[in-house]
């Protein structure tokens, strides 16, 4: 506060052409150490957008420090010195507004990075999500095993407690192979009575325009030639034939 009190407002408020600190403090190392580019060209971005996972991230920045990491330096301090590059976007602008010298060591960096990209907020919401999925698997196996108890123990000619473990899972192994096999051999939906009844409306219709075509010309044998047509070509109507035989005429 002493040295800008003595500092008029026109060198306060002009241009700074030292180079600003950034928000790490590298330590000291004993060897000269240099990013390659290679390395730089390997590694992940992160831009800070809705859907990004930093988590993943940084699974995929610990695999290229740890596989290009030189001689002489720690893990630590190749990737406290190579995460800033695997920013852009709005997780750049994050990392250059941070306070000069506020961060010290990789983790206190990667802790500044969870916080604001993965919240105790969200932590909680994804662990209330994760808590009722377990609950409701819970109740679902309880209802089934309450259902199908007297099905494995028949299958398995007692009670499935007197069986041993490798017993039990070979057992409920082919029970459920069965069950798929079984399942799924009829793929094709059954008809409703709408289609059904249409499908036998076109084969009558059918069959009516087939016998008016036999019988044109000879009059006195319709009936006759019609019986004979649809008792031969439907067994439906067979069976309606029987039941109400139409009047022949008499020879």
């Amino acid at each position: 506060m002493a040295q800008n009190s003595e500092r008029t407002i026109k060198e306060m408020t002009s241009l700074d052409l030292n180079q600003q600190p950034l928000c790490i403090e590298y330590p000291n190392l004993d060897v000269d150490f240099e990013l390659k580019s290679d390395l730089i060209h390997l590694l992940p971005t992160f831009r800070g957008l809705a859907g990004e996972d930093p988590h993943k991230h940084f699974k995929e920045f610990h695999v290229v420090c740890s596989g290009m990491k030189p001689q002489g330096v720690t893990e630590e301090q190749l990737k406290l010195r190579a995460f800033p590059f695997s920013l852009g976007e709005k997780a750049n602008d994050w990392f250059y507004s941070l306070p000069l010298g506020s961060i010290v060591s990789w983790n206190e960096l990667k802790k500044q990075f969870l916080e604001n990209y993965f919240p105790a907020s969200r932590t909680i919401t994804i662990r209330k999500e994760i808590s009722g999925i377990r609950q409701f698997l819970v109740k679902t196996s309880m209802r089934l095993t309450e259902t199908n108890r007297s099905l494995v123990d028949a299958a398995s000619g007692g009670s499935l407690y007197d069986k041993t473990p490798i017993e039990a899972r070979k057992l409920i192994t082919t029970m459920a192979a069965n069950n798929q096999q079984f399942g799924t051999r009829n793929d094709n939906p059954p008809r409703k009575v709408n289609e059904v009844s249409a499908s036998i409306d076109e084969r009558l219709d059918e069959l009516t325009s087939l016998v008016k075509k036999f019988v044109v010309g000879v009059p006195n044998k319709s009936k006759l030639v019609e019986y004979a047509l649809f008792r031969d070509i439907s067994p439906m109507l067979v069976l309606h034939s029987k039941k109400n035989p139409p009047c022949m005429p008499m020879p």
